[in-house]
């Protein structure tokens, strides 16, 4: 780094890089190699301490993140550009993508801070930089860097003056991405001069530019800032000692809850900490022993061989910008160090051995952990429910209409009670089913799906019927069979009821029953949620291939059969047929075999006592009933939380009851800011979900001809939901009514898009990024543990 930015000159350096992406200056003809020299990875990563560092980190880090990372930061950041982190911006670009869902190979993976940990190891996997690392100098670091181009030719050629994007705009999410390299970008900018960055959005203002050009003519010095807190430290050796104890039953429990947290950002809400936010932790499997330098096992599921006689559980900083997208945050406490140890380590039973890492056994949890009690592990996982589904909502992808399309746009999840599932019956019952509840993880990444699919399908129909066959037996007569079959959170724990949103390819969990009644509900039991979490988490591999996948997917569909099957079972005989005939409208003539056979072949009466000809609305209002003194977040996300006059409310209720084919219209997700009337009142936030209705869910490509849209509707709520904004809207209070009498009159495309006229910050308004910045900053006042940066890759051009 010999480039400071006390010595850089502005003006001249703005009209160099006029020249530069007007096309009057290109490197055609030239090597670059002989006018600067070859290229090298350069020393960017300085000491936190150091001036520059601290420049980075005050003023072109928040830059980065605001402007940069709300595009680029997920699996499928465009190009695989992740900018949050020094590292990730220092790595580079990659043209290959991460999610192909055709290649018959599995790719190799990319994982930031796992497959490799330097620059130079980096560009032998094929990355490209985007800053200069040739000769260094100004002039150098300006015109040989990726990132300075994108930018300068943003400022000479911004968005043109029109509300929706016209011409060869391409913001669907498998666009062909261009991913030039420095020798490429001249042609580049010939080609796509509107094409600049941020893509699609507007120019960054002209200090907020200036601050980042001259970030990149110094050379582009970075700091990560990510050192381990003092504060932390006591509560890291804690359980860096709780988890590498050194009897088999310490041992055991450490794999089993690695197995589930490998993708959590953890965090220490004990310790004394003077920031406004915790950092946040990831816990990895690591050669070496606590007190050396943490030596990662890398492998691409956490159940891999990891190569080593003794595998060793370490807690490191996570060293990214969190986004919203990815973030799980779960709080390592005393209370729940308490809880564990009372689960896992003092009852009286004992580990005999330490399973092994063969596939076969190490992709089926109830095989690998059969020596730990049923109970624990059930107990663990519902006490801790929203995030163990979190993790196949937010886990290993960031985008998943293949994963996603198994599932309903909206629907409540509650559990089995654990003190009815902590039997040795039960766990007798699941230990004589190990085999038929294999998991395709079980398979590699290059697998071929129909042959495996057949196999598990006929594994599935097994258990099913030998699960039928001991619950008539279990519940003979309704016994049991009422609602004091579901875990009411033992009174005080939120997590026994929770709703899903599916937003199409992405999808979001939250605690308590959300929004109207639903027309489907999961009741989950202990080898359900296990199951769930090692098919789409545990045992997904983001770069495996078609096959994986797709296997995946299909098995999914009989998880989710047989979550709604638990709940169907406490409802009459009759009802239950004829629930199932609404919900797979069409299905084809196998499906129906098998929902009619293998997964229903139950025939004890329900115990409860309808009084209705409505049972499932019946149940439902029961299981609200149960639940409410723990459904406190249903209360949290209540429009009646919005702080708004009363008068308001109506409008907005009378906003989220837009139903049928009108509902269509309006996109996935609409985030909301509206200004209170009531002065000192700060600005409300609120998401309006669309719910997409379908014949069924059990189709795997033709997903829009199983659409009803006449059945859609919308739900309102209270904060931000979900990671992707499809819409921004920003109104005056004063003017809910006349929008809101507006929304209620569109039944076509022109009519919606004259509503965002009114109410929208659409891609293009010059306002973008003040109205982000503020939303985020919002966000987080809010929700200051669990929020993160949103994304805008799903953004709209309407």
């Amino acid at each position: 780094m010999t480039v400071h930015l006390s010595k850089l000159t502005r003006r001249p350096l703005l009209l160099l890089l006029g020249l530069i992406v007007s096309g009057c200056a290109t490197y055609a003809g030239f090597n670059l190699d002989q006018m600067y020299g070859k290229p090298a990875p350069q020393k960017r990563i300085l000491p936190a301490e150091t001036s520059l560092a601290q420049r980075y980190l005050n003023e072109v880090k928040p830059l980065v993140e605001n402007r940069c990372v709300v595009c680029h930061a997920c699996y499928d950041a465009p190009c695989q550009l992740k900018m949050s982190s020094a590292e990730g911006i220092d790595r580079g670009a990659n043209k290959e993508k991460v999610y192909q869902g055709t290649r018959l190979i599995a790719a190799n993976t990319t994982r930031m801070f796992v497959d490799a940990h330097s620059t130079e190891e980096w560009r032998r996997k094929g990355f490209t930089a985007v800053l200069n690392e040739r000769v260094q100098s100004s002039e150098a670091n300006t015109q040989l860097s990726v990132i300075s181009r994108m930018l300068m030719l943003k400022q000479t050629h911004p968005l043109p003056d029109e509300q929706v994007l016209s011409g060869n705009w391409d913001f669907s999410l498998d666009r062909n991405e261009q991913c030039p390299t420095i020798e490429e970008m001249s042609a580049y900018e010939q080609s796509y001069p509107l094409w600049g960055m941020p893509y699609g959005l507007p120019k960054l203002a002209d200090d907020e530019n200036q601050i980042l050009m001259d970030w990149i003519a110094a050379g582009a010095p970075m700091a990560t800032q990510y050192e381990t807190p003092q504060a932390v430290k006591p509560q890291i050796t804690e359980w860096e000692a709780f988890l590498n104890a050194d009897d088999l039953k310490h041992q055991l429990t450490a794999r089993y809850l690695y197995e589930h947290w490998f993708v959590s950002h953890l965090y220490f809400p004990d310790a004394e900490q003077s920031a406004e936010h915790p950092p946040f932790f990831r816990i990895v499997r690591s050669r070496t022993a606590p007190g050396k330098p943490v030596d990662i096992i890398a492998t691409r599921r956490p159940f891999d061989d990891p190569g080593v006689k003794r595998v060793y559980y370490r807690i490191l900083p996570v060293r990214e910008t969190i986004i919203d997208k990815t973030h799980m945050p779960f709080a390592l406490t005393g209370e729940r160090m308490a809880r564990l140890k009372a689960h896992f380590i003092k009852p009286d039973y004992t580990v005999s051995a330490l399973p092994g890492y063969t596939p076969e056994l190490a992709a089926n949890p109830l095989l690998a952990f059969e020596q730990l009690p049923v109970g624990a592990r059930y107990r663990y996982m519902i006490d801790n429910a929203q995030h163990t589904i979190m993790g196949f909502i937010k886990g290993p992808v960031c985008r998943g209409q293949l994963a996603l399309n198994v599932i309903n746009d909206r629907f409540w999840v509650v559990f089995v009670d654990p003190d009815i599932a902590d039997s040795p019956q039960v766990a007798a019952f699941y230990a004589t089913q190990a085999d038929n509840l294999r998991l395709p993880a079980e398979k590699n990444s290059t697998t071929l799906p129909l042959h495996n699919w057949v196999t598990y399908s006929k594994q599935q129909g097994r258990f099913l019927k030998a699960k039928n066959a001991y619950l008539n037996d279990a519940l003979k007569n309704g016994q049991h069979l009422t609602t004091d079959l579901i875990w009411d959170g033992d009174g005080t724990n939120d997590n026994a009821a929770l709703t899903i949103f599916r937003h199409f390819d992405s999808a979001t969990v939250v605690k308590g029953l959300v929004g109207e009644q639903p027309k489907t509900a999961w009741v989950l039991d202990y080898s359900l949620i296990e199951r769930i979490h090692y098919l789409l988490v545990a045992g997904f591999d983001v770069y495996g291939n078609f096959g994986h996948q797709l296997l995946t997917r299909m098995y999914m569909d009989f998880l989710r059969m047989e979550g709604e099957s638990n709940f169907l079972s406490l409802l009459p005989p009759t009802t239950r047929r004829a629930e199932l005939a609404t919900w797979y409208q069409d299905s084809n003539q196998s499906l129906l075999h098998y929902l009619e056979g293998d997964i229903n072949d139950f025939s004890q009466p329900s115990g409860i006592e309808y009084k209705t000809s409505n049972p499932k609305a019946e149940l439902l209002g029961m299981l609200q009933t149960k639940l409410k003194d723990v459904d406190q977040n249903n209360t949290r996300y209540s429009l009646d939380n919005v702080q708004l006059s009363k008068a308001s409310l109506n409008q907005l209720r009378a906003l989220a009851r837009i139903q049928g084919r009108q509902a269509t219209l309006f996109p996935e997700l609409t985030f909301i800011m509206i200004e209170p009337a009531e002065p000192n009142t700060p600005p409300q936030l609120l998401t309006l979900v669309r719910n997409s209705a379908h014949k069924n869910i059990s189709s795997l490509f033709d997903e829009e001809k199983n659409r009803l849209p006449s059945n859609d509707n919308l739900t309102l709520v209270n904060g931000l939901l979900g990671s992707y904004p499809s819409a921004f809207w920003h109104i005056r209070e004063t003017d809910l009514p006349d929008i809101v009498s507006q929304a209620k009159r569109i039944y076509s495309e022109q009519d919606y898009r004259a509503l965002l006229n009114n109410v929208a910050v659409r891609r293009t308004n010059p306002a973008f990024w003040a109205f982000s910045d503020k939303l985020n900053q919002i966000n987080r006042q809010y929700r200051p543990i669990e929020s993160g940066l949103l994304d805008y890759n799903r953004l709209e051009n309407r």
